[in-house]
C-alpha cells in the first residue's frame, strides 16, 4: 500500500509538470493575434523600427498551438557601452546580462527555457551566399511553450525596460523560429519523469526497509 501511494504522488507531480510545461489553450484565435499585436505595439513603441511586425503577425497568425524554439545570433558590442539604467560605461556583456535577468526568469515562468547557449569560438567554416561574419558572439536556442507565450512576454510593460539593456549591448542581432528535426537533447518531459521514477522507486525501497 505505501508502494502504491508513493507512485501516486510521483504520478500527479508529474502530471502538475505537464500541466504547466505543455501548452493546453491550443492555438491562438484571429480575435487573440489582434489583441497581441496592439498590446506589443502599445508596450514597445519602437517595436516596428526594430522588429519585423509583419512576420510576427503571420507567425501568430499560422500558430498550430505547439511549441517551438527560437534560434538567436548575437554578436556583443566591442569594449565598453553605456549603462541604460546608469549612464556609465562597461563592458557589453555585463550590460547584456541586466537583460538575460529579467528575460530567463520570465521565460521560465512561461515553461519556456534555454536549450543551447553557447559561445562562438571560430570563424565561418563553410559559407557562400550570405554576408561576411559580422562576429558573431553567441548562439541561442530558447524553447517557448507556445507562440502565444512568446507574444505576451514582448507584451509585457513590466519588462520593456529589459530590451533598453538588449539593445545598448547587442549592434547586431537576429532570430527566428524553428521546431527541431533531430534534436539529442532530453526534453524535459523525459528528464523530470525518470527524475521522479528514480525517486520513487527510491522511496518505496527505503519505506520497504523500514517496514
Amino acid at each position: 500500500m505505501a508502494g502504491l501511494w508513493v507512485w501516486g504522488v510521483a504520478l500527479s507531480a508529474y502530471g502538475l509538470f505537464l500541466a504547466w510545461y505543455v501548452n493546453w489553450r491550443g492555438a491562438i484565435a484571429p480575435a487573440e493575434v489582434e489583441r497581441l499585436i496592439d498590446a506589443i505595439k502599445a508596450a514597445n513603441p519602437e517595436a516596428g523600427a526594430r522588429n519585423e511586425m509583419g512576420a510576427l503577425r503571420r507567425f501568430l497568425e499560422t500558430d498550430d498551438g505547439r511549441e517551438f524554439f527560437m534560434l538567436n545570433l548575437v554578436k556583443l558590442a566591442d569594449g565598453e557601452v553605456p549603462d541604460p539604467a546608469t549612464g556609465a560605461p562597461r563592458p557589453a556583456r555585463a550590460v547584456m546580462e541586466g537583460y538575460t535577468k529579467m528575460f530567463l526568469p520570465a521565460l521560465l515562468r512561461k515553461a519556456g527555457h534555454p536549450a543551447i547557449a553557447a559561445r562562438k569560438i571560430g570563424p565561418y567554416f563553410d559559407a557562400w551566399g550570405v554576408e561576411p561574419d559580422p562576429g558573431w558572439s553567441i548562439v541561442g536556442y530558447m524553447r517557448y511553450r507556445s507562440r502565444r507565450d512568446m507574444a505576451r512576454l514582448v507584451a509585457d510593460p513590466r519588462f520593456g525596460g529589459a530590451h533598453d539593456f538588449k539593445f545598448a549591448a547587442m549592434p547586431k542581432t537576429f532570430s527566428f523560429p524553428t521546431r527541431p528535426m533531430i534534436l539529442t537533447l532530453a526534453s524535459p518531459r523525459i528528464t523530470v519523469g525518470l527524475a521522479l521514477g528514480c525517486l520513487a522507486a527510491l522511496a518505496q525501497n527505503v519505506i520497504a526497509l523500514l517496514a
